[in-house]
């Protein structure tokens, strides 16, 4: 499915296109690790995901070196796309190295169960109307700039302690839900 469907309505579509810009000039021209201390850059980075809604898998390299392989975040943006709707949307690269970064430092080479990552602001709508008032109005989701998830083998406490000390970003923990909230926002915890 095309990255803009009838679930992106015309008034996000520049926002949509102007986000685009910024995830493709990162992807070229920024050092993959641009939010971590200064340090070389590993030689290879590897995500290995499952969705618990789709029930896709997918293990790639997303990065060599200092660049983004374009092609692997083209699969990684499909994977994380709106379970609901099938938009595709674009996801922060930055977002990559922090699960990267969170499996180095948890030890691990499991796969995240993902449960959400994009969601396109019709998706975001209908759950905030339905979930109570646990999602956010302009929720990073929507921006391809957070993602819920839990890692295989892991306690979700200690997932959530790990995600806190890399300081990189927003971490939310739903213990009932049984999943993490990681996003690339402003670094903040609930």
């Amino acid at each position: 499915m095309s990255p803009m469907s009838a679930c992106t309505p015309p008034s996000d579509r520049r926002r949509f296109f102007r986000q685009g810009a910024r995830w493709a000039a990162a992807a070229g021209s920024l050092p993959a690790l641009a939010t971590a201390p200064a340090r070389a850059a590993p030689a290879e980075r590897m995500l290995a995901l499952s969705h618990t809604h789709t029930g896709e898998r997918l293990q790639l390299v997303y990065a060599q070196a200092d660049r983004y392989l374009p092609e692997a975040l083209g699969s990684l943006n499909h994977f994380l796309r709106d379970h609901y709707s099938g938009e595709v949307g674009l996801i922060d690269p930055r977002l990559f190295d922090l699960l990267h970064r969170l499996r180095s430092v948890l030890g691990s080479s499991d796969s995240f169960e993902v449960i959400s990552g994009y969601r396109c602001p019709t998706t975001n709508q209908r759950l905030r109307q339905t979930r109570g008032g646990g999602v956010a109005s302009h929720s990073l989701h929507m921006d391809g700039r957070a993602i819920d998830l839990r890692l295989r083998g892991v306690p979700l406490a200690e997932l959530r302690d790990a995600a806190l000390s890399l300081r990189a970003g927003g971490v939310g923990f739903y213990p009932r839900e049984q999943f993490v909230h990681i996003d690339t926002g402003r670094v903040r915890s609930w």
